[in-house]
This record gives structure tokens, sequence and C-alpha cells, in this order.
């Protein structure tokens, strides 16, 4: 995926299904399904990989929406909800119920009594508040706070306005109530790593970052920068007879070369897949046995900032889209493992639009839009990418030449992936090409293009259209199902219209993974955040 952020039960329990994409997410339960027949084995170690960046951007959830970060976090920290891969559905992950009231605005959370930190405390509804009131700290640009915003009163805190989120009550140790400000469903904004639970006495020692402490399945070990996190069980966690594995790693490999000589060699269980890795494994008669596909809800885009010239202009951004030749860069490039994008919200979202078509290759149409745009000889751009083979270097290396010939000159920049987000985040760019989780819930994704939205809460493009902000507005307060995804449609097809970023593609995602590792699960969210405390290995392992 990205580096990018995002979105993780009561009601709204959402069925994702991927018309175009089914065959590839029935191979995922299908193999995910065979993984888990097995009964499970106590003790041994797991191997992952961070295959994202060279290094770990945080291991403080609450500073990075770093797909890489969240990895390791997956293991040491647990948010409110969580996403139940099986079911492909929302769940409670920290409370055992939660009632809503008549008007959808106010739930009541009933907490586990049976969750504890690592360093032995009991869990509370105190924990909760702290968490989601440190979250809206205005001073810090918490990435977290674009879903706790929607809280009652979490704006206040962020502004300096108030030191207390209103919306927030503690009825008891462990019953808390949330009121919302619009009529959403809690769990797609309680679910992300961003806004995980965390012990206010640890966090306050300082350096939290170098010494976490989560209330996950998995205890922090130790850091070697540029190496690997080692996490090892905790015997106290809420799940009975979980963790399964004695210990967990998440080794550094950002090389695809590397990652595959090192699975190859059994030194690591699992190994994120890219385009050329893709189609050798499937071909291979032994690693073909061990491929989890699933399609994940992720859009990958080049990101204009609407501050810069000419990107304000949304012909230019139109005569970009028309000017790629985006299948022909899917099909030699990314190998097919990706689907091509229609617009900022993914197919299994029950707002996507299935009858719009992408963009058209067409150059004589973009060269046409530019000089309307008062640009007929074209312009220069920077645009800031990292080396991710699926949708970074080689990517802005092959759309070169096209915008070339309708006079558009691209000037790479090159980064580490680990610093895409803050640079999004701060708006020190022209543009930058990378992954963005867009799912499961379709509001939640588009206010990425909320004028109100700030930029640190994923407003990167800084778009905005009073149109497209009226439509959000009516959505969030509408009760019925049916007619709110219907105004989530207008808002989406507003942006294929007004394309405030190159729409690429939606990923694919492709896990290769040892024989002897078992249930491992396609998490459509993303398919490297696996919950640990589910992966067990068998005697095989080379590993102890």
């Amino acid at each position: 995926m990205p580096d990018n952020e995002i979105v993780r039960g009561g009601r709204l329990m959402r069925k994702l299904v991927w018309s175009t994409m089914a065959a590839f997410a029935l191979l995922g339960v299908a193999a995910a399904s065979a993984q888990q027949a097995q009964t499970p084995r106590k003790g041994g170690t797991i191997r992952m990989t961070g295959p994202y960046a060279a290094s770990f951007g945080s291991l403080d959830p609450h500073v990075t929406p770093r797909a890489q970060d969240q990895i390791v976090n997956q293991a040491i920290h647990r948010p409110l909800y969580t996403w139940d891969t099986a079911a492909n559905k929302l769940a409670l992950e920290l409370a055992t119920d939660v009632q809503s009231s008549p008007d959808g605005l106010v739930h009541t959370f009933k907490l586990r009594n049976d969750v504890y930190f690592h360093n032995g405390r009991k869990m509370t509804a105190d924990d909760v508040i702290w968490s989601y009131t440190r979250i809206m700290d205005g001073t810090k640009g918490y990435p977290g706070a674009r879903y706790i915003r929607v809280i009652k009163g979490a704006t206040d805190v962020e502004k300096g306005q108030a030191k207390e989120i209103s919306g927030l009550k503690k009825i008891d140790d462990s019953t808390i109530e949330i009121t919302l400000t619009d009529r959403v469903d809690p769990g797609y904004y309680l679910f992300p790593g961003t806004t995980a639970i965390l012990p206010k006495e640890e966090v306050e020692k300082g350096n939290f970052a170098a010494n976490p402490v989560g209330l996950g399945p998995f205890k922090f070990k130790e850091h070697i920068p540029g190496s690997r996190v080692v996490t090892e069980r905790f015997d106290k966690f809420y799940k009975a007879g979980k963790p399964y594995a004695d210990k967990l790693e998440v080794l550094l490999m950002a090389e695809a070369a590397a990652r595959d000589v090192a699975f190859r060699n059994k030194e690591i269980d699992t190994s994120i897949l890219g385009p050329a890795q893709y189609v050798a494994y499937r071909a291979d008669p032994e690693l073909s046995k061990g491929i989890l596909e699933v399609a994940e809800m992720f859009t990958r885009a080049i990101t204009f900032n609407h501050d810069v010239k000419p990107f304000g202009d949304k012909r230019v951004r139109q005569a970009i889209n028309h000017a790629i030749d985006s299948e022909l860069i899917i099909k030699r490039l990314v190998k097919d493992k990706a689907y091509r994008a229609t617009s900022w919200l993914p197919p299994s979202s029950a707002a996507f639009d299935k009858s719009i078509k992408p963009y058209a290759f067409d150059q004589a149409k973009a060269k046409k839009l530019l000089a309307e745009a008062g640009l007929p000889n074209g312009f220069e751009w920077e645009l800031t990418t990292s080396q991710n083979e699926s949708w970074g270097l080689p990517i802005v290396e092959a759309i070169i030449p096209m915008l070339d010939k309708v006079g558009i000159k691209v000037k790479p920049k090159l980064v580490e992936a680990t610093v895409l987000t803050e640079i999004l985040m701060k708006g020190e760019h022209n543009s930058v090409i990378s992954s963005n989780l867009t799912g499961p819930d379709s509001l939640a994704v588009l206010r990425s293009f909320y004028s109100k939205t700030p930029r640190t809460a994923g407003h990167y493009t800084n778009y905005s259209n009073p149109e497209f902000d009226k439509l959000l507005d009516a959505a969030a307060q509408e009760a019925e199902l049916a007619k709110r995804n219907d105004l989530l449609r207008q808002a989406n097809n507003l942006l294929y219209e007004d394309a405030p970023v190159w729409f690429f593609n939606y990923n694919k995602a492709v896990l290769a993974y040892q024989p002897w590792i078992h249930g491992l699960q396609p998490n459509p969210t993303e398919i490297t955040h696996q919950y640990p405390e589910d992966v067990w290995v068998d005697t095989r392992s080379p590993a102890k």
C-alpha cells in the first residue's frame, strides 16, 4: 500500500463486494481458510517484513499514519474497533457492547474488563478520553484528528478553545458515552491505528516512541534502527489463549530483490510482492502455493497542491489525466497487479458509481485543455516520489515521455517513502505520487477533499468546491443509508469531474507466505496489517 493513512461494531456493517474483482477476493479467503484448518501451535517466532521504507517512522501510533509503522503498531497497540477480515465488517475490539440513541448521535460503550496495558495496569474509560484528547492537540497535528474530529467538541480542543472534549463522558470506569456531530457509525472513525488507546503515564514519561507500551498481543522488546523491531508475547492479552507465537519480528526490507532472496532462503515468513515478483511467483510450482491475494481499499494517485500554479486550474488537472496512458502502465509496468481507477472511492464502496468510465487517453484533448488554461506551450512541474515499484519512481519515469508530448516537463524529486506523509501534511510539494487508503467508510474518506478539513488531517490538495462541501454536509446528516450513499456518489462523481488528483489505480495486494505459517488473513484495509494474535507457525519453521 502507501505511506498514507486509515479507517476501521455497531450497526452499519457494510459488506465489501468487489464485483469486478471477486475472483481475487475468493482466492484470498480460500487460502486463509486452508491455513486455519489446522490446530494452532504455541511457541515459535513470526518473521514479517516492513517493505515500504528503509526505516520506521514512529512506534507512537498517534504520530504516524504510515502503513510501515502500523505493521508493528498492530502488534503492540489497539484502537476501540477493529476490522473483522473474515466477516468483512467492523467489530468492537476494546468493548463488549455499544448502545446507540434513536438519533444516531450518542453511543454508549461497555468496555472490556480484561484489558491490561503492558505495564500491568487495567484500561479504563479515562484512557479512552485521554487518548482522544491527546490526538486533538492542535499544536501537534496528529493524523488521527481527522477521525476524532467527528466527536462533539473535539474541534474546540483542536483550536485551543477548550481543554476537554465535550462529547466524551465517563459513566464509570468501564462505561463511556461518546456523542458525535454526525449520524455515522463510530466504528469507521475509531478503528484506524492512529486512534489507538494509550496509557497516559507511559506517554508522559517522554520519548514514548522509543519504548512504546500498549495493550496489544505483543509487547515491545527492542528496535534496531535500520534493521528490525522485536516484540514478545504479552501473557495478559485479553483474548484467551492468544497470541500463539512467543515472538514477532518485523524486519526492514524496502528492496524487492532483498525480500525475494530472504524469502527464498527461508529467512522471512511473509513478503509483499511487487509486479515483477507477482509474475515470477505465480509461475513457480512451489511458490505459487503460498500466495494470498486481496483487492485492497487503496487508490494510487498523484496529489496536486492546488495552492501551487497551475494546479489550481481544473483544466490543467484534467489535461494530465488525459495525457497519461494509464492502461498501458498498469499492463506493462504493474503487470496487471492493479485495477484502473475511475475516481477516488474504490469499487468496494457502496457509493461507487459503476457507470463512470476512466479518463480516456487523449493527448489531443489534453493539449486543448492546456491551451484553454492559457498554457499552450505547457509548463514545468516537480513531482515528489519514492522508489516504490508499484506507485513510485518507475511510474513517474513512465509518465515523463507521455506528458512531454503535450508540453509538460516533469522533474522527479526522489525522497524516502517515510517522509511522503510529512511533506503532504506540511504542504511542501507541488505534487506527490502515493497510495491512499480509500475505505471502508466513504464519508470519512471523502472528507480529505472537504474545504474545512485541515491539511494535517488529510486535505493534502487544498481542493475547494462549495457544491462538494454541501453534498458531504447533507450526507453526514442523512439517516437513511440509501440516500446517504446517493449523496456520497454525487460527491465522488464531482471529484472525478474536478480531477483534484491524477487517478491511477486501485491496488491488488499480494502476500507470499511460507508453508509453515498459518492464520494469515486477506485484510482489504492493508494486507501487511495482520492480526498477529491469530498467526502461528508450525514445527517446520527454521526460526526458534
